[in-house]
């Protein structure tokens, strides 16, 4: 099993969530982790719109972040909040999925205006899954280079904060082992 899952709320691909959280994965797998990486799109439109439980997909993914030492979760802001379809997979998860394990946050907005989406609408969700949520990642659109995934970030302030973030998930990881 892998050590930390990754999860995808965005429905666009390609998209910026999916780029910033797919380079969070390179530094989390440089830091000596291995990972699973799960989106949206892997989920049958079908098992996520009737709320099926016990699909056989779904049972998967809850097995693979039971197992999982820490969460990475991602989402676009759509309209002050995460993705419904993301909602819609969470909503088929166990109650306490993420029960002890620290969850690092991630959001992609147009603007500012919605930094605080991370602490009104994310963390309460990962807090309900009995997860730790630590302090995430706001990124405005605009400072994400899709054209550039590999290096999806150029300014210095945000890598720094990308960095620290991902030190300080690393360092919850350990401290719980």
């Amino acid at each position: 099993m892998s050590d930390i899952v990754i999860l995808s709320g965005s429905q666009a691909i390609p998209s910026r969530t999916d780029i910033s959280l797919k380079h969070i994965q390179s530094l989390v797998e440089n830091a000596g982790f291995t990972t699973a990486y799960f989106s949206i799109t892997d989920f049958s439109a079908d098992d996520l719109f009737q709320g099926k439980y016990n699909s056989e997909d779904i049972s998967k993914l809850s097995e693979r972040i039971q197992a999982a030492r820490g969460v990475i979760i991602g989402s676009p802001v759509y309209k002050a909040s995460y993705t419904g379809v993301l909602k819609a997979l969470i909503d088929l998860l166990p109650e306490g999925a993420f029960k002890g394990k620290p969850v690092l946050p991630i959001m992609i907005g147009g603007s500012n205006r919605h930094l605080l989406a991370i602490d009104y609408a994310l963390k309460p969700l990962i807090s309900i899954l009995k997860g730790e949520p630590l302090q995430g990642i706001y990124f405005v659109d605009k400072e994400i280079d899709k054209q550039n995934p590999e290096n999806p970030i150029n300014d210095l302030h945000l890598i720094d904060r990308v960095q620290s973030q991902v030190q300080e998930f690393v360092e919850a990881i350990q401290l719980r082992n």
